[in-house]
């Protein structure tokens, strides 16, 4: 398939959203964006596509925008879902009866086991078998809309790892997908992908720990003021738990601060000092209320998963957990009731080779 005819639909209007469409179109792609937001929607079409600035610059043009989700992905090759993974189970209900046998989905990002989710939800919404879902371990940008219609690129990922499910079809998928984004690579699988969700890691622990200065009078910056020795010190720690549950599903994770090595380009001794040279970050502000997607979706939706699957294979993550708990406590709501898990997927009582399995075939 040729550059020119790759057709793209962004479901998502959000900041990763815009700054993808305005990618998108600036590379000369055709793409449509659906978002629920009318306001965002009619900005627009009203100009025709999305003004981009910053690492990427340009008017992307976008075909369409609409609140119509089947107008969107008509005739689509990849739809890239680009939304907080609170809502990936209701847009998976909503794309079930429309998405055709040969569209690729592409989540963007994953958060923890997207893509298994995706794939139970068009099982049991009658989707066609072989639609291949395929997720991405982040976001490929750092980014923010000024307003819509006007995205900012402050930064754009040196390696984004990407997997599909059934692994076998990861490579085609990667291929289509590098067509538009250069730095994108191929994992091992949708585990893979997933157990390198740098959110988890990188969003409760530090939002917690960091509440004083949140709910203080004083402008911050999250990563190179908020991580601190530290904090960044336990947050190794704890992300060690993670890289133990990687070895009990055949992988060899990279941990945390190697990973912002990796995906940065970026050189330090410690996770502190590497978030500070970090350029992508240094207009990363912090948030003025605890209760932002840091913890609403990346408790539930990256960082309990890997507490729910250590949990049932063994693996250490007391450490995670107490980040966990500490945040339903905190804010007075249980995120571990509202949690991504093991039983919610459908996965209850697997062994860690029949989950393996499953992301390798798509098969239980």
């Amino acid at each position: 398939m040729t550059r020119e005819k790759l057709k793209w639909a962004v479901i998502g209007g959000g900041n990763g959203g815009q700054a993808a469409a305005g990618h998108l179109g600036v590379n000369g792609f055709s793409v449509r964006l659906f978002d629920i937001m009318e306001d965002t929607v009619n900005a627009i079409n009203d100009q025709g596509g999305i003004k981009v600035e910053g690492a990427v610059k340009g008017f992307g043009k976008v075909e369409k925008a609409t609140s119509d989700i089947a107008e969107a992905i008509e005739d689509a090759d990849i739809i890239m879902v680009i939304l907080p993974a609170l809502y990936h189970r209701d847009v998976a209900k909503k794309l079930a009866p429309h998405i055709r046998s040969t569209q690729i989905l592409f989540i963007h990002p994953g958060a923890t086991f997207g893509a298994f989710e995706f794939k139970q939800v068009f099982e049991e919404e009658g989707a066609p078998d072989s639609v291949i879902i395929a997720e991405a371990q982040s976001l490929l940008y750092a980014c923010r809309l000024n307003k819509p219609g006007y995205a900012s690129i402050k930064g754009i990922k040196d390696n984004l790892m990407v997997a599909a499910i059934p692994a076998f079809k990861t490579g085609m998928v990667v291929e289509k997908i590098q067509q538009a984004f250069s730095t994108v690579i191929a994992g091992k699988n949708v585990l893979d992908t997933s157990l390198n969700n740098l959110n988890a890691i990188m969003h409760p622990g530090p939002t917690l720990l960091n509440t004083s200065m949140i709910e203080s009078p004083y402008d911050w910056r999250y990563y190179w003021d908020g991580v601190t020795p530290t904090i960044g010190a336990y947050i190794e720690k704890m992300d060690m738990e993670r890289v133990d549950l990687g070895k009990k599903m055949g992988l060899e994770l990279e941990p945390v601060l190697q990973m912002y090595r990796t995906l940065y380009n970026v050189e330090g001794e410690t996770l502190t000092e590497v978030v500070k040279k970090n350029k992508a970050y240094e207009e990363v502000m912090g948030q003025k209320r605890v209760d932002t997607r840091y913890m609403l979706e990346d408790v539930p939706m990256s960082l309990y998963p890997f507490v729910s699957m250590a949990q049932q294979l063994g693996t250490p993550f007391e450490k995670m957990e107490i980040v966990c708990k500490f945040s339903s406590y905190l804010l007075d709501r249980d995120f571990i009731q509202e949690a991504r898990t093991m039983k919610t997927l459908g996965f209850e009582n697997m062994t860690a080779e029949e989950i393996i399995q499953y992301a390798e075939t798509g098969k239980k």
